[in-house]
């Protein structure tokens, strides 16, 4: 097949690796990164993610979207959320095939609030000529994945058979890929639990522990179980990977941009400095304030979420947000 990763970053790489030991594929790289365009095409690596990793030769960069977008049966999406509308965009200009879509990119369209998948869709010239719209998610870091390391996840698409080829595209020894249908329920987790995972960092760097990190996760989970029912996911979406898998993951590894994010923002006790000298794309600040605002106009309870709110966006302290939170009215489980 002739595919095409739009971005050519760590998880965009690492796909299309894991891609290229699966089946005699035309692999093609688009970035805007000229040194790694070149570093890819002329050294067979991405040294600037990955600098022991030899790449396959099959696998191509390139600059040009003309050239990305020409004649390709699969495009997978892997840049971003913030870039989202500038990768339809992209597709919309310089598509010129009938192609399946995967998406990678986790969280919400930070301009609407919905879901990429939805937003993907709604936003194409041609919604009908493409064939499918698949999400790949679950717990995975691609570090781990490029360095074949056991992985499982999910292929989601209200289309089984959609869902089916791309499961069929990725699965190997160490890629192991299973179905899943619930769009809704997997994207409300791939972006919260990124919330989840700043509000575990916090807590680790205000020097609270393991007992802390497993109420907090137990917790969390609930929220989003709780946010997900509410807009119409099923409840057993998140007791799998695109749910509890993905949470444990993101709100435990130091290897989370997510979790030191939020480590730092607890060492300091302030969001303000930390966020002014972040130079990373960290999904959870665009999610928690999008669930936030939503879940407010839905009267839906999501403490968690209100508090993270409240020390990157209000300039509440955390350790301020700590004592409200345990001082809340005491309920049943």
């Amino acid at each position: 097949m002739n595919i095409t990763v739009l971005g050519s970053g760590a998880w965009g790489t690492a796909l299309a690796y894991a891609l290229s030991k699966n089946g005699d594929h035309d692999i093609l790289l688009y970035g805007k990164c000229e040194d790694e365009i070149n570093d890819i095409n002329l050294h067979h690596r991405n040294s600037k993610y990955f600098d022991d990793v030899i790449l396959p030769p099959q696998l191509h960069g390139t600059l040009d979207a003309a050239e990305a977008l020409h004649g390709r049966d699969i495009l997978l999406l892997a840049t971003p959320s913030s870039q989202i509308h500038n990768v339809v965009s992209t597709i919309n200009d310089y598509c010129d095939t009938s192609p399946l879509l995967i998406n990678v990119i986790k969280g919400f369209d930070p301009l609407t609030g919905e879901g990429i998948a939805s937003m993907i869709r709604k936003n194409l010239k041609r919604p009908d000529g493409i064939k499918g719209i698949v999400s790949l998610v679950g717990p995975s870091f691609a570090f781990d994945v490029i360095h074949d390391d056991l992985t499982a996840i999910c292929a989601v698409s209200e289309n089984e058979e959609d869902a089916k080829l791309v499961q069929r595209l990725f699965s190997s020894s160490a890629f192991r890929v299973y179905v899943q249908t619930d769009v809704t329920g997997a994207e409300i987790g791939a972006g919260m639990k990124n919330i989840i995972a700043i509000a575990s960092g916090i807590m680790e760097g205000l020097g609270y522990h393991d007992n802390t990190r497993a109420a907090l996760i137990t917790r969390g989970l609930a929220e989003i179980t709780r946010y997900g029912i509410a807009k119409g996911a099923h409840a057993s979406t998140f007791l799998g990977l695109t749910g509890v898998g993905d949470l444990c993951l993101t709100a435990s590894s130091h290897r989370s941009r997510n979790y030191t994010l939020g480590l730092d923002i607890g060492k300091e006790d302030d969001a303000k400095v930390v966020l002014e000298r972040n130079q990373k794309t960290v999904e959870g600040v665009i999610a928690t304030k999008t669930i936030h605002e939503e879940a407010k106009r839905s009267h839906i309870d999501v403490p968690i979420t209100d508090a993270v709110y409240e020390v990157l966006y209000e300039g509440k302290k955390p350790s301020e947000i700590v004592v409200e939170l345990m001082g809340r009215a005491l309920k049943a489980e």
